[in-house]
């Protein structure tokens, strides 16, 4: 079936189903779920989540419980749309469907940003792991090593992306499991020379020594550490049951979010006292360390590296795809419609790469400036973008009853209610940014990467579409007319394109500390 993207062969590999656009299905239900494992599980919850425990204390629990419960009702909310709806680009096309073409384009680009970003923190993260091993190799020479090898394997194929996610993830879940088997011994009075018991929690100030304020201010930062769980349903795409394999996810994200994250927190915090400076450089170490685990540094710096590596892996999968699917409605240029053989943009993966090395090299020529900003600009974009999903499924939700409710098979709990308090939630913590010291800068800074990239709307409107896809370019079980709202901005646009469809714990992961690191 012709779709009207360009490819590099006029055939595609045997034997692979084609999704929308000339992409290939090539994702299995394995990968999917270790993709879903593994999204939530980076250098931020294994380095920069100590942070997070030395400025608040033992509370530092109930800040991550919070920051979780937010991003599980923000996930349904994305499910039950995508599972509704299949859609190229996820969340880009749904928004760009509910709220007009303006909020669309903005949605798409600023998510982009976000993980090309992504892309050169976790390279600086993974080049200064690795310089612990090789000390006399520039830091620019490791990341750009680094970035190659993985785009390398996203070159390849989605299947290739999925496999190299699927050991990693195993890996990091892998982990966490141990740790938490580990630390539960620890606390049970089960380890050698173990005291046992939950005296830590109290024992230095109190649970919340720094007040409920503290508690409160760290669910910002905290939110971040979740960042990716989204990443699933981009990749649903490229599934060969994209319905089933996100409703599966989503159903599973509650286990993750408490074993993951809460869990192994509350452990940290129970076995090593919070004031411990260890905490703050590498808490998961600090564990290691006082469970007396042989090599406990270099089995830490190997785990976050791997966790560095997957997270580069998604963020560079992320951002072509993300790309890719803002050229199929006109919102990037066409030259990035282009899919190889085997049913990768590579185009579009190129200019992730680009960018995320551009930015690399900022890191290297000026860390304190350049670096900064772009770290600074990028902070609070991920909240905006779960914003605009709430507000996306409330619109969603009240047309598919209207017209189509037997696509309803996963529901947001409590509708409208609960949708309407996640909306108002996130909204706050957005809203909280602007005031907290730690967040402030990134607050206005990412309201500026907001700015450019409305302005960047403004001039495709008047210029005319970077090329709108030709009809038979839109699948049909995706394309819908949107709201009042979304047909008036159209007007404004020009003819409508049919749908295919904070800054501790930022420095913490920039510059990476781990054990053996120079003093």
């Amino acid at each position: 079936m012709s779709t009207g993207t360009v490819r590099d062969d006029s055939t595609a590999r045997a034997g692979a189903p084609t999704a929308p656009g000339g992409l290939q299905q090539g994702l299995k239900r394995r990968h999917m779920q270790l993709i879903a494992l593994g999204g939530v599980i980076g250098a931020g919850l294994f380095v920069g989540s100590g942070v997070v425990v030395r400025s608040t204390g033992p509370a530092a629990v109930l800040s991550f419980l919070a920051a979780g419960v937010l991003t599980v009702l923000i996930m349904r909310m994305l499910a039950e749309m995508t599972v509704a709806r299949p859609a190229l680009g996820s969340f880009y096309a749904h928004v760009r469907e509910t709220l007009g073409l303006r909020a669309g384009f903005t949605v798409g680009w600023l998510y982009w940003y976000f993980f090309v970003i992504v892309v050169a923190v976790e390279a600086v993260a993974g080049g200064r792991i690795v310089q612990l091993w090789l000390p006399g190799v520039p830091l620019w020479a490791v990341s750009l090593v680094l970035m190659a090898l993985l785009t390398a394997t996203n070159m390849v194929s989605a299947r290739s992306y999925g496999e190299f996610e699927y050991w990693f993830s195993s890996v990091k879940v892998l982990a966490i499991v141990v740790f938490l088997l580990l630390g539960a011994l620890y606390v049970l009075g089960l380890w050698p020379d173990a005291p046992g018991g939950l005296g830590r929690l109290t024992a230095h100030g109190g649970f919340a020594p720094e007040g409920v304020g503290a508690v409160l201010a760290a669910v910002v930062p905290c939110i971040g550490f979740f960042t990716g769980a989204e990443i699933v349903t981009i990749a649903a795409a490229e599934s060969v049951e994209p319905e089933r394999a996100v409703a599966d996810a989503i159903r599973s994200i509650v286990l993750r979010v408490v074993a993951f994250y809460v869990l192994s927190i509350f452990l940290v915090v129970t076995v090593v006292p919070w004031t411990s400076k260890a905490i703050e450089v590498s808490p998961y170490a600090a564990v290691l360390d006082r469970l007396a685990v042989p090599a406990a540094g270099t089995v830490m710096n190997a785990l976050v590296l791997i966790a560095v590596l997957s997270c580069l892996n998604s963020a560079l999968y992320t951002s072509s795809r993300m790309l890719f699917a803002l050229t199929r409605n006109g919102d990037a240029p066409r030259g990035f419609t282009k899919v190889s053989a085997s049913g990768v943009p590579r185009r579009a993966l190129l200019a992730g790469t680009s960018v995320g090395y551009l930015s690399v090299i900022a890191a290297w020529v000026s860390p304190d400036v350049v670096f900064q900003f772009l770290i600074n600009s990028y902070g609070a974009i991920a909240l905006f973008v779960y914003l605009a999903i709430a507000v996306a499924q409330v619109r969603m939700r009240r047309k598919l009853e209207r017209t189509e409710p037997e696509r309803l098979t996963l529901k947001m709990w409590l509708f409208p209610w609960l949708s309407w308090v996640t909306i108002a939630l996130m909204a706050a913590v957005i809203g909280a940014m602007a005031f907290l010291p730690d967040s402030r800068s990134q607050f206005w800074l990412s309201l500026l990467t907001v700015a450019v990239v409305l302005t960047g709307y403004e001039l495709r409107r008047r210029n005319g579409p970077a090329g709108p896809p030709r009809p038979r370019d839109t699948d049909p079980d995706t394309d819908t007319d949107a709201d009042a709202d979304a047909d008036a901005d159209a007007e404004e646009a020009g003819p409508r394109e049919r749908t295919t469809s904070s800054s501790d714990v930022q420095a913490a992961l920039s510059s990476i500390r781990l054990e053996g690191d120079a003093p």
